[in-house]
């Protein structure tokens, strides 16, 4: 299976300004772990995740004055739709991180995450109480 097939295409974007609390309710709002940071004044695009955000918070810090650029990771790994789910999961576990912005053509299309693998991965479950 690859990564086109696993990849959520619901791709939340924000600018670097957006404060931490701002990014946390619009990842909320869209049940998601990760967001892309758009900075063209600082190389481009990165992620933030809401590890980013609880590591923020738990430092004490104001999620309603800090900002997204400053937790944002910039040295990102990125995905191709083409790899197999065992290059992800590879580049994850060598990483050690736990989402992939998948670009095609230079531009973000989607992110995998380690759920996303796993659920792939995973035996359907029909029949079974959860």
């Amino acid at each position: 299976m690859l990564v086109r097939d696993a990849m959520s295409t619901v791709v939340l974007t924000i600018g670097p300004t957006h404060t931490l609390r701002q990014a946390a309710a619009l990842m909320s709002a869209r049940k998601v772990g990760a967001a892309v940071v758009h900075d063209p004044d600082a190389g481009g695009i990165g992620i933030l995740t809401e590890r980013d955000i609880l590591n923020s918070v738990g430092l004490g810090q104001d999620p309603d004055t800090e900002r997204a650029h400053a937790h944002t990771t910039t040295d990102v790994v990125f995905a191709a739709p083409a790899w197999t789910l065992e290059e992800a999961a590879g580049a994850m576990a060598h990483g050690g991180f736990r989402h992939l912005i998948v670009l095609d053509g230079g531009e973000p299309t989607g992110i995998v995450s380690v759920r996303d693998i796993i659920r792939c991965w995973a035996p359907a479950r029909q029949g079974v109480p959860a």
